[in-house]
C-alpha cells in the first residue's frame, strides 16, 4: 500500500484521487444490495411485501454495478500501473474477482425490466467468471503462497464465481450450465476450506485482514439458494444440510463480532454483505419450497437480521463517502 501512495503526484486533482481510492472491493455492495433485492423480491412473493422495495433495491444494485464498472475501467485506462500492482497483490489481488460476479447480480437484477441487457450481462459475467477463475487457479496451483496470505479471499474466483454463476444460469433458464457452475463452486468450497481453517486456527487474522472472515460465511448459504434454483421442487436433505451450515457459521460469527469490530469499519466491511443477505434468502427458499418447521419461523427473523446489519453498513458507508467528498483539496 505504500507503494501505491507514493505514486499519487503531490498536486493530484479530485478526479485522479477517486480513481485511486476505487478498489475491486467496492463491487462488494453490488453483491450485498443485490442479495438483499432478491430477499424482498422472495418476501414479496410469500408474504405479500411491497414490490416496490426489491425492484427499487434491484435498480439500486444494477446502478451501483455501472458506477464501479465506470470507475474501475477508467483506473485501468488512467492508472495501470497501480491497478495492476493491485491485481497482483498476493493477498488481496483476488478481491478483483468481485468485477465479473457482481456483473451476474448485475444481470439478475435489471434482467425483468430489461431482458436483453439482463441477458447480455449474464453471458458477460458467466464468461468472465470462468476465464478469472481459471487465471486466478492457475497462479494459486503454482505455489509461493505464505500463510498471511491465505484468506477466504482466495473464495471468490471459484467458489462465489461458480455458486453465483449457478444462480444466475438458473435465472436465465439455462438449468445445465447452473449444475456445471455449481460443480465449480462446491468442489472449490470444499477444497478450500481445509486450507483456510487449517491456516485460521494456527495464525489468527490480523485486524486488517478479519473483514475477510465474511466471505466464510457466503459459501454454505449461497449454495443452498444455488441448489433450490436449479432443483425448484421439494426442498430435501441436501438443501437443509447447506443451510443448516451457514447458520452455525452465523453463530460462530456472532460469537465472533468484539473481535471482528478490532477492525475500523471500511469498503471491506462489505464482505459480510452476500452471505448476511443469502443466508435469510436461503430460509425464504426452503419456505417457498415447503421446508417447514423450524425454517419458515428463522426465516422472518433472520430476514429483519439481514436488512438490519446492511442497513447499518450502507448508513456507515454513506457516511464515509460525505467524509471523503467533504475532504480538503491537496
Amino acid at each position: 500500500m505504500s507503494r501505491l501512495k507514493r505514486q499519487v503526484p503531490p498536486d493530484v486533482t479530485d478526479v485522479t484521487s477517486l480513481l485511486l481510492t476505487m478498489r475491486p472491493m467496492f463491487f462488494g455492495s453490488v453483491l450485498g444490495i443485490g442479495g438483499l433485492a432478491n430477499g424482498w423480491r422472495m418476501a414479496t412473493k410469500l408474504w405479500g411485501a411491497p414490490f416496490l422495495i426489491g425492484e427499487t433495491l434491484a435498480v439500486l444494485a444494477f446502478g451501483l454495478w455501472l458506477l464501479w464498472s465506470v470507475l474501475y475501467g477508467l483506473k485501468w485506462l488512467v492508472h495501470p500501473g497501480v491497478a495492476r500492482e493491485e491485481l497482483n497483490h498476493p493477498a488481496q489481488g483476488l478481491i478483483a474477482a468481485l468485477a465479473p460476479v457482481s456483473t451476474l447480480i448485475a444481470a439478475i437484477a435489471i434482467g425483468p425490466h430489461v431482458p436483453l441487457l439482463g441477458w447480455s450481462l449474464f453471458m458477460l459475467g458467466a464468461a468472465g467468471v470462468a476465464l478469472y477463475a481459471a487465471w486466478s487457479v492457475g497462479g494459486l496451483w503454482q505455489g509461493g503462497r505464505m500463510p498471511q496470505e491465505v484468506t477466504p479471499i482466495l473464495y471468490l474466483p471459484t467458489v462465489g464465481g461458480g455458486l453465483v454463476g449457478a444462480i444466475a444460469c438458473a435465472t436465465f433458464g439455462q438449468t445445465a450450465l447452473g449444475w456445471m457452475f455449481f460443480g465449480m463452486g462446491v468442489m472449490s468450497w470444499l477444497s478450500m476450506e481445509s486450507v483456510f481453517l487449517t491456516r485460521a486456527f494456527q495464525h489468527a487474522l490480523p485486524a486488517a485482514q478479519r473483514s475477510s472472515l465474511g466471505m466464510e460465511l457466503a459459501p454454505p448459504a449461497v449454495a443452498c439458494v444455488a441448489y433450490l434454483s436449479l432443483a425448484p421442487g421439494p426442498a430435501d436433505k441436501v438443501a437443509l444440510a447447506l443451510f443448516g451450515y451457514g447458520c452455525f457459521l452465523a453463530l460462530v460469527m456472532a460469537r465472533l463480532v468484539p473481535w471482528l469490530r478490532q477492525q475500523p469499519f471500511g469498503p471491506g466491511a462489505w464482505g459480510y454483505s452476500f452471505g448476511v443477505a443469502t443466508l435469510p434468502l436461503a430460509a425464504l427458499k426452503l419456505t417457498e419450497q415447503g421446508a417447514g418447521e423450524p425454517v419458515t419461523q428463522m426465516a422472518l427473523a433472520l430476514f429483519i437480521a439481514g436488512n438490519a446489519i446492511i442497513g447499518w453498513i450502507a448508513l456507515r458507508s454513506v457516511i464515509g463517502v460525505f467524509a471523503f467528498l467533504r475532504r480538503p483539496a491537496g
